[in-house]
């Protein structure tokens, strides 16, 4: 059984249960397996030798969602070739599709974890209480070992941006 985290994130101010584990840098990034746009298995392994930076949200049809996944976009458009951003929610791969499109987003990938819920457990980010993500960013090294984290405490917050930019420019140079 995977462990809890009582009062991990809030959302509104209430407190809800993350579960999985609350990975730190230095652990090396789990791996998992979520589906991509055309409905096929995409995961870690995905992005091999690779810096990644994996964000979940709660839903892309969200308004602090839409928000974030387009700053992702914008600093997707400024990373090296060797870098990718993976946005990851529950929402179905079709809905992911047809919402990038609808939003101009083209830089960042997006992951759906609506079938096994695997990526969420992994990352200590799925939400006991709703059964979504709850919202977090990781930069994970060509390694595979996680050299940043932030999950958000306030599920309607936005991420710190600046902390992970400076992060990632530490990481890969750019």
């Amino acid at each position: 059984m995977p462990q809890e985290r009582a009062g991990a994130v809030t959302l509104g101010g209430k407190p809800l249960t993350l579960v999985g584990p609350a990975l730190k840098p230095g652990d090396k990034a789990p791996d998992f397996t979520c589906l991509d746009r055309r409905y096929q298995p995409a995961g870690l392994k995905s992005f091999q030798g690779k810096f990644k930076v994996l964000a979940s949200v709660f839903s892309l049809d969200t308004s602090v969602c839409t928000e974030e996944t387009k700053k992702f976009n914008e600093l997707a458009a400024t990373l090296p070739e060797n870098a990718v951003i993976a946005v990851v929610s529950m929402d179905q791969p079709v809905t992911q599709g047809r919402w990038c499109g609808a939003n101009g987003v083209d830089k960042v990938v997006t992951l759906s974890d609506f079938k096994d819920k695997q990526f969420g457990e992994q990352y200590g980010v799925l939400v006991k209480e709703r059964g979504h993500h709850s919202r977090a960013v990781f930069l994970i090294d060509q390694s595979d070992v996680i050299r940043y984290v932030e999950y958000v405490p306030e599920v309607g917050s936005q991420p710190n941006f600046d902390a992970l930019k400076a992060a990632v420019s530490k990481l890969t140079g750019k």
